[in-house]
């Protein structure tokens, strides 16, 4: 069920009750959701440093798959932000990907696509180093499925990604066992591995998301620093950790 808020400014989308996403209609660069704003914080921080895929620079223009459709707030901030940027969100509800269209003032095709389309399934199909980004943002019930994190999963977005190019995961901190799971299977396929989080989060007091971070290539010092730079200054400051962050207690 899709339920929809106006508040402010902006428009609320609820997915069976749940918090999906915020479309701001007066600016369609602000991001509401403090994933997002990290998401947005982390490829900015390493477009300055290096490179991403291929693009250079916080304007740069980014060819971004976006799994987890929804309301599409991100890619049409990057499309905001980033112009030139070619992006296609993978929407599993057919219904909902269409009517997003109207209710929302979403870019139109080449600068955004929406596919209608099972995220797992999708990305055993992805062309070779076509993605300078790519963005996991799969729930159900609360949940990342099981097919959406698991390491044949990741290795389709390795796969997909083009040199220097990053995947975004937004994931739940809980169960541990199972965050620390899908971080053992990124840290096998990726060179480079950051989770971005709340202190408490990452330490288990509470519960939250985390953003992981992963890229063929390892991270160096400075693009390290770059990010944990970046994100202490989020208007909710958090931190970066390394693969082990989310580790059960007692290992």
């Amino acid at each position: 069920m899709a339920e929809l808020r106006v508040r402010e400014s902006g428009v609320l989308l609820l997915l069976d009750e749940t918090e999906s996403s915020w479309i701001d209609l007066r600016d369609p660069a602000h991001l509401d959701f403090e994933y997002q704003q990290q998401m947005e914080a982390v490829l900015n921080a390493l477009s300055r440093t290096g490179r991403v895929g291929t693009a250079h620079g916080p304007g740069a223009p980014v060819h971004a798959l976006h799994l987890g459709g929804a309301g599409c707030a991100l890619a049409r901030a990057w499309d905001a932000t980033r112009p030139g940027s070619t992006q296609t969100a993978v929407e599993i509800d057919e219904v909902l990907a269409g009517s997003v269209r109207e209710w929302f003032d979403l870019p139109r095709s080449p600068r955004l696509r929406i596919r209608v389309g099972d995220a797992a399934r999708v990305v055993p199909g992805l062309r070779a180093g076509e993605w300078d980004v790519i963005v996991r943002d799969v729930f159900a019930a609360g949940q990342v499925p099981a097919s959406c994190r698991d390491e044949s999963f990741l290795r389709g977005c390795r796969e997909a990604l083009a040199d220097g190019g990053l995947l975004l995961a937004n994931s739940p901190a809980m169960p541990r066992e199972q965050a620390h799971s899908e971080l053992e299977a990124a840290s096998r396929l990726f060179g480079g591995v950051l989770v971005v989080a709340d202190p408490a989060v990452a330490r288990g007091k509470r519960q939250g998301n985390v953003v992981i971070v992963a890229r063929r290539e390892p991270f160096g010092p400075a693009e390290e620093e770059a990010v944990e730079r970046a994100v202490r200054r989020l208007p909710l400051p958090v931190r970066t950790w390394g693969a082990d962050a989310l580790a059960p207690r007692g290992r």
